[in-house]
């Protein structure tokens, strides 16, 4: 989201107030929702300007205002003779459920997981840890989004801190990435991935698998594209996908019409939940693409 949509009216503001006491919601969420901020920027002044902060909001009920979840497989390695495998990509989705739609299906499936059971056993072989903040809210969820360099969330940072490679999922609108109007017209073909990131052989594969699945995908660093992907391209260092082991990970800004593609129904939690996995959505289609890239970049990565 970008710095654009955070200009904010005086009357957008008390139109929020005025929202805010007739439902009985959080005053400073209902604000916030009417400035949402981009992924790559400052906190806005009417954004959490970080996760301990929302946390510490008491108009916020965990597990009913925002929810988050994780998975962390142990491992061990109990014989001194032998060397085994060990997690090597996390997936995370830091503006999950109502914030940006789709996000926490995708961590889930990427990962390896059923989006309708998360809870559940794998569905697929190989299964990767993943992280999930999630905004509950009936409505206005984007008043929980904190700027992604601005997380602080230590299951987050210690899930990134911990993996050589993380694949952090995002959602966009179309028209802000100003794409070149010769190549991605208004009226055409609107679901685009955005791949951005420090890993660059990441970034590559991620291109290549998601352009071979049939989706359309631009690197965030292509110098076609990159003059107007600033705020797009997961470049700051104190971004989650760049706290890895390694010092850079990947990013996927996804636009709506990508994500509300993917599934049957989108336009609810429990629609995409019951609609992922439908014969005509593109769900799978995308999230084994992204699974592929991953198999490409950890089998350049043997175990030291």
């Amino acid at each position: 989201m970008t710095s654009i949509e955070r200009t904010t009216s005086r009357r957008t503001v008390l139109t929020a107030l005025a929202a805010a006491a007739t439902v009985g919601g959080p005053v400073l969420s209902q604000l916030a929702a009417a400035a949402p901020a981009a992924a790559a920027t400052a906190a806005d002044p009417l954004e959490y300007p970080s996760n301990t902060a929302l946390y510490q909001d008491t108009n916020l009920v965990e597990g009913t205002s925002y929810s988050r979840r994780y998975r962390r497989h142990q491992q061990f390695d109990l014989k001194m003779g032998e060397r085994y495998d060990f997690p090597r990509t996390a997936i995370l989705a830091l503006h999950g459920g109502g914030i940006e739609i789709g996000t926490t299906e995708l961590c889930l499936g990427i990962a390896g997981y059923s989006p309708s059971d998360s809870a559940g056993a794998p569905i697929l072989p190989t299964v990767h840890d993943y992280f999930m903040f999630e905004g509950l809210l009936s409505s206005g969820n984007s008043a929980l989004h904190v700027t992604s360099k601005n997380c602080d969330d230590h299951v987050a940072l210690s899930t990134a801190a911990s993996h050589l490679n993380v694949l952090s999922l995002h959602g966009c609108k179309f028209d802000q990435l100003k794409l070149p109007t010769s190549t991605f017209p208004s009226t055409g073909n609107r679901a685009v991935a955005v791949v951005g990131g420090l890993n660059a052989a990441f970034r590559t594969a991620l291109v290549t698998e998601i352009k071979a699945a049939g989706f359309q995908a631009v690197d965030a660093y292509d110098s076609r594209y990159s003059a107007t992907l600033g705020e797009f391209n997961g470049s700051h260092v104190d971004n989650p996908c760049n706290l890895t082991m390694l010092r850079k990970g990947a990013q996927l800004e996804l636009t709506t019409e990508l994500r509300e593609s993917l599934f049957g129904d989108s336009s609810s939690r429990g629609a995409r939940a019951d609609t992922w996995d439908d014969v005509d959505s593109l769900f799978k289609s995308f999230r084994d693409a992204c699974r592929r890239a991953i198999a490409t970049v950890e089998a350049g990565q043997p175990i030291l």
